[in-house]
């Protein structure tokens, strides 16, 4: 048994082992998934393509995400995390550079869902594996961690993403060219590092003490029998009416993200007529004041245990950004709309995703949280589209952000009544090991 100070120690110990390197993988994954609307400023007007081709592109990688988004996390389960996230992140970053070299709309099309098939299965992969080595009043908070990569991709990519721009014509490569040729090539790296340093599970950890591999696995393996689905199958899990219910306010919360992340920098551009490097600096700022918010996030959702309230006030933050976007039109302070938009995410992910394991474990637990993630990455093409949509019959982009705001508020109004199911009532909590 150990004491109270060496079990904060081995959490300690464990987070600073594997947060580092899951942080890195999905910073990168987010920046390849959006660099496409900083390189858009450029290559939308150099390949001719229209608001409606660009805002298809960038949302079918959603499509392809969606759909392979369940075998990965179960082939991940079979085959261990270690192994599986490093192929994920060396074809997605071979995928990135890639695109480079696209010209047509179809070229555009296909690249883009070809590297939503290939980045399936990371977010709900590292979702699983973490609920393997947290437990549960801690797991928020290694959540907040990983998820806090999101914005920060957004601090790195907007500035960065903006200098490259700025070195259009070197060595023949145009700006947007040499974005996704410099961001693609760090996440092979990473995901060859992955596949050397990253640890199945507590038992396999040897740099743990021995007193400390067995507390936690009993810590672990105690709370996943007391939620007492250890039997259940994949394909149980998948029928179950709580996993379709928590995957609509994902689905909310994913269009309305995915909105802001693809059309923000010529938001940016349009209100503040900036160039294409402030542009990035406007955004990376934004970015960086929204990751503040997830450690924040974390620790209260974890304090509190009320993780269905906090993600329908999250969901009503992030609805309001999107009705002051629409209603500033033209108007220096639609960029104040969206800072509220991008701070939501901090308070929304690290408490929404403690809720699917509370009633699901092990493979089921896999299948569960992937489809989840691709009922809600879905959201990922309707988001970028509708905005696109409307902007392409001519009348502006009000009407798009009006409906985002009305996807919010139901959104918020699932969370909230899932509040009163037993299973997420905050009163219920899991015994830990002694």
């Amino acid at each position: 048994m150990l004491s109270r100070d060496e079990e904060s120690a081995t959490l300690k110990r464990v987070s600073l082992r594997l947060l580092p390197l899951l942080f890195g993988l999905y910073l990168m994954a987010f920046l390849d998934r959006v660099n496409v609307g900083i390189a858009a400023l450029q290559m939308n007007g150099d390949l001719k393509f229209s608001p409606a081709v660009y805002g298809f592109g960038a949302g079918i990688f959603f499509l392809g995400y969606a759909l392979f988004e369940v075998p990965s996390n179960l082939i991940l389960a079979r085959v261990g995390a270690r192994r599986w996230l490093a192929r994920i992140a060396i074809s997605w970053g071979l995928l990135t550079c890639a695109m480079m070299f696209v010209r047509t709309p179809i070229q555009f099309y296909c690249a883009r869902l070809l590297l939503g098939v290939a980045e399936a299965g990371l977010y709900p992969g590292v979702i699983y594996y973490l609920g393997r080595w947290f437990p549960d009043n801690h797991r928020g908070r290694a959540l907040s961690v990983f998820f806090a990569a999101t914005p920060l991709a957004g601090v790195v990519g907007g500035p960065l993403g903006g200098t490259l721009l700025g070195v259009n014509g070197v060595l023949g490569l145009a700006g947007w060219q040499w974005v996704f040729l410099v961001e693609g090539l760090p996440s092979v790296v990473l995901g060859a590092l992955a596949l050397v340093y990253l640890t199945e599970r507590p038992t396999d950890a040897k740099w743990l003490s021995a007193p400390q591999r067995a507390w936690l696995t009993e810590r672990i393996g105690n709370e996943h029998r007391r939620s007492g689905v250890m039997g259940i199958s994949p394909l149980r899990a998948l029928g179950k009416p709580l996993v379709w219910l928590l995957a609509l306010p994902y689905f909310a919360f994913y269009t309305l993200a995915m909105a802001y992340s693809f059309w923000v920098p010529t938001i940016v551009r349009e209100s503040l007529h900036t160039s294409y490097a402030k542009t990035g600096l406007v955004t990376g700022t934004i970015a960086l004041v929204a990751a503040a918010t997830y450690p924040l996030g974390g620790v209260l959702s974890d304090r509190s245990g009320e993780r269905c309230r906090t993600a329908a006030l999250a969901l009503l933050l992030s609805a309001a950004g999107c009705l002051a976007c629409g209603l500033l039109v033209n108007s220096p302070l639609r960029i104040l709309a969206l800072v509220t938009t991008a701070l939501a995410a901090g308070f929304y992910l690290p408490s929404f995703w403690c809720l699917p394991t509370r009633f699901l474990n092990g493979p089921s637990a896999a299948a569960g949280i992937a489809l989840i993630n691709a009922v809600g990455s879905c959201g990922g093409f309707f988001g970028p589209s509708i905005i696109g949509f409307f902007r392409t019959l001519g009348g502006g982009d009000a009407a798009g952000f009006y409906a985002l705001a009305g996807l919010g508020l139901l959104g918020a109004a699932v969370c909230a009544g899932l509040r009163f199911t037993r299973t997420f009532r905050p009163g219920i909590e899991l015994p830990s090991a002694v």
